[in-house]
């Protein structure tokens, strides 16, 4: 029998009384600091809305070892343990036990184990903001003492090891990505000197295979190897989104990434008086490359699906490579190289807003291999793709399996049954 399940059975056999936790905690934001009195480091973090540090700071307000609760923003509700004295901002909760009957770290578990149903009980139609009261109201086990010094030393040592091993995977994640970004540009890469300089014969080049075979590489425009390269709409002028009877996808630099479009619940939505007017504009087809040319530039995916009712966002490229010249994904590919994203961002004009105008995004040349070596080349990246960034799959999957089962075990530890009237 463990030490943890010893001291249950002699202290609590029957289960444990539960309170409001506003009877046993303080609760109070902190004070506002000004952002231009901060730097990117420095002695003290500044503590505020978000997950992470606002900014540093050399003074603080509060001691180390203390908890804190996002009170507003996209992240309130998340709890943090501060190890290091800190500055509480005024968007910020600091926690402390005001009972003898609460340990500060149990207390911290406890809380952390809360957390999502924190977040939900967010509030505001503009920044989301958490009450104090929605914390104050938590039903709080009042465990013995002993007990709940066990179960923080169990959970900080599973903390340790959980932490350890993620970093581990994560430096190993962090080796395979680069891995994968240096084959990704060896691969692509078949004579720099070549790239700006024109699309005569003159241009062509041989290179040796392993096996000996001779491939012959041609540079073109992205005008000679697609049928069409056309942007989105604007929807302040040909439809509106999220409407009550909205049934189509409206594609944004939000929805591309890692090579696919991935819709989520905030991906915005068109009526169907807006796909009556724009269908025919955007007019896109599985094996279409979008390119987000306004922004973050650079972001690429395939359409891997038959569209349904699908356009575009103006400032996203949508591009019809012509087959017998190039395959999409070997364009996906060729598009994310070293060398190809450092010829369009030299193109790159604007403002505040940086884009790449169309006609220069035409004019930019590619290498185009035989199809039989786009198909070997985009097989290989393919398998360093699924490793690296395939959640269900790989080094992802792995740290996102340690974090399960940590967060697993804490909940297991802090499920108390509730002591008998």
């Amino acid at each position: 029998m463990s030490k943890l399940q010893e001291l249950i059975d002699r202290l609590c056999p029957n289960g444990v009384e539960f309170g409001k936790l506003g009877d046993y905690i303080d609760i109070y934001t902190g004070s506002q600091f000004n952002k231009r009195d901060m730097n990117d480091a420095g002695s003290y973090p500044v503590i505020n809305g978000g997950v992470n540090a606002s900014g540093y700071i050399e003074s603080f307000n509060e001691e180390a070892k203390t908890i804190t609760i996002s009170q507003g923003g996209a992240s309130a509700g998340y709890v943090a343990w501060q190890e290091t004295p800190f500055w509480a901002g005024a968007h910020c909760y600091v926690v402390r036990p005001s009972s003898s009957a609460v340990l500060n770290r149990f207390l911290y578990f406890f809380l952390k184990n809360q957390e999502v149903y924190l977040q939900q009980m967010q509030h505001g139609a503009g920044i989301p903001a958490l009450n104090r009261d929605k914390v104050k109201s938590l039903l709080f086990p009042l465990v013995p003492i002993a007990v709940q010094d066990e179960i923080v030393k169990i959970l900080d040592r599973f903390a340790d090891y959980a932490a350890e091993l993620q970093a581990e995977l994560q430096a190993e994640l962090q080796a395979r990505r680069l891995q994968y970004e240096y084959y990704r540009n060896l691969l692509l890469t078949f004579n720099s000197s070549a790239y700006g300089c024109g699309t005569d014969d003159a241009q062509k080049i041989s290179v040796i295979a392993r096996g000996g075979h001779s491939y012959e590489i041609q540079w073109k425009t992205m005008g000679e190897i697609c049928y069409s390269l056309n942007t989105g709409l604007n929807p302040r002028q040909f439809f509106k989104l999220n409407t009550p009877d909205a049934t189509g996808y409206y594609v944004t630099i939000r929805e591309i990434r890692g090579g696919r479009i991935m819709f989520n619940d905030n991906t915005d939505r068109i009526n169907n008086e807006g796909l009556k007017l724009c269908n025919n504009r955007s007019n896109l087809e599985k094996g279409d490359v979008l390119f987000s040319g306004t922004g973050t530039i650079g972001q690429v995916a395939v359409i891997t699906e038959t569209p349904t009712n699908w356009n575009i966002k103006e400032g996203v490229y949508s591009i019809k490579p012509n087959q017998e010249l190039v395959s999409s994904f070997f364009l996906r590919y060729i598009l994310e190289s070293r060398d190809i994203k450092d010829a369009i961002m030299k193109k790159v004009a604007g403002g505040t807003v940086k884009s790449i105008p169309m006609a220069e995004l035409k004019n930019i040349l590619i290498p185009i291999p035989p199809l039989e070596l786009q198909e070997k080349i985009v097989a290989v990246l393919d398998r360093f793709e699924t490793l690296v960034n395939d959640l269900s799959k790989g080094l992802p999957a792995e740290i996102e399996a340690v974090k399960a089962r940590y967060e697993y075990y804490r909940n297991k530890l802090l499920g108390f049954k509730e002591k008998p009237a």
